[in-house]
């Protein structure tokens, strides 16, 4: 998995490919992993894709809200897409092996994909702010120029992070460790294995993860906080559960999403325990996803009302 080369007169390592251990299984347990793991992935991919379909086909539904929810279940797709099929495969597989490129490709992706993420639920809780707060100026400040470019930065600002953190892991040295005590390639397995110094590389990672986690978390508390206020100053109690109503979805979407997260990427690699970050890890990339579109579609009347015309109609 590495070959020697000579540099300033010394040997140096350079790893080729990786080795994911993954979910130690085997017989029977390894079968039932495999399905398991490979119906959830379908589901998730289908419960997005209907979200995406059954938003670009009513009228109803072509507002701020359900466009930045459009864009949330694309990039859903994205990020389970970068890991899952590969983790899906290495469950039945012998041949665990991925190469050093292949690793950094699929780090960079997932890191662009989640910090994308914390960013658009950031915007999405901006969205709910102005929708009850400023309920007049609503239809004048989140334009359809504004909503493009508030997606735009989410993307721009999930690149730029990743592509920080990424040339700081590919310049580390990994020498004869290949084995990745994980089921994809997250930046704490890396460090942990890396031969060189990666105090400075944990030390970027550490703070770009406080500020892409921190920044739009206090952003979503500030945007609920006046949401709160302005509710409770409703006279009416079917005034303020209608207010409510568009944004518990979201509220719990973004408990769940960054809960989890938070856990794994906000902490100094002296915390990190492999049990621990890849049960949290199984949360985020598999629980999370699947149940987004549920929430969505359990907890909105709109989408809901929307999902029975559009199966109505096609019937």
């Amino acid at each position: 998995s590495s070959f020697f080369y000579r540099m300033g007169g010394r040997n140096e390592t350079k790893v080729m490919y990786f080795i994911l251990l993954g979910f130690p299984a085997t017989g029977e347990l390894q079968l039932l992993l495999f399905s398991v793991l490979l119906l959830v992935y379908l589901l998730i991919v289908l419960e997005n894709l209907l979200i995406i379909l059954i938003i670009r086909n009513n009228h109803s539904l072509q507002k701020p809200m359900y466009f930045f929810l459009g864009n949330l279940s694309f990039l859903e797709i994205c990020y389970v897409s970068v890991i899952e099929p590969k983790m899906i495969r290495d469950v039945l597989s012998h041949d665990k092996r991925i190469s050093f490129q292949g690793c950094m490709a699929q780090l960079h992706f997932f890191v662009t994909f989640v910090c994308t993420e914390y960013v658009l639920l950031a915007v999405m809780a901006y969205d709910r702010f102005v929708a009850i707060c400023k309920p007049l100026r609503y239809p004048l400040i989140m334009s359809h120029k504004l909503c493009a470019q508030l997606v735009a930065a989410c993307w721009l600002c999930g690149l730029t992070t990743s592509s920080i953190k990424l040339s700081f892991i590919a310049s580390l040295s990994f020498c004869d460790v290949d084995k990745i005590n994980h089921y994809f390639c997250d930046i704490s397995p890396l460090l942990n294995i890396s031969c060189s110094d990666s105090s400075l590389a944990e030390l970027v990672d550490f703070t770009l993860a406080l500020l892409v986690i921190m920044l739009p978390l206090c952003t979503v508390v500030a945007s609920y906080i006046c949401i709160l206020f302005t509710v409770l100053k409703i006279p009416s109690s079917q005034g303020r559960q209608k207010a409510f109503s568009t944004c518990s979805s979201h509220l719990t979407v973004v408990i769940l999403f960054y809960s989890t997260t938070l856990f794994t990427y906000a902490h100094p690699k002296l915390m990190y325990t492999y049990r621990a970050n890849k049960l949290v890890s199984v949360l985020y990339t598999v629980i999370v996803p699947l149940l987004n579109p549920l929430i969505y579609c359990l907890r909105n009347r709109e989408v809901r009302v929307a999902m029975r015309k559009t199966f109505t109609c096609r019937r």
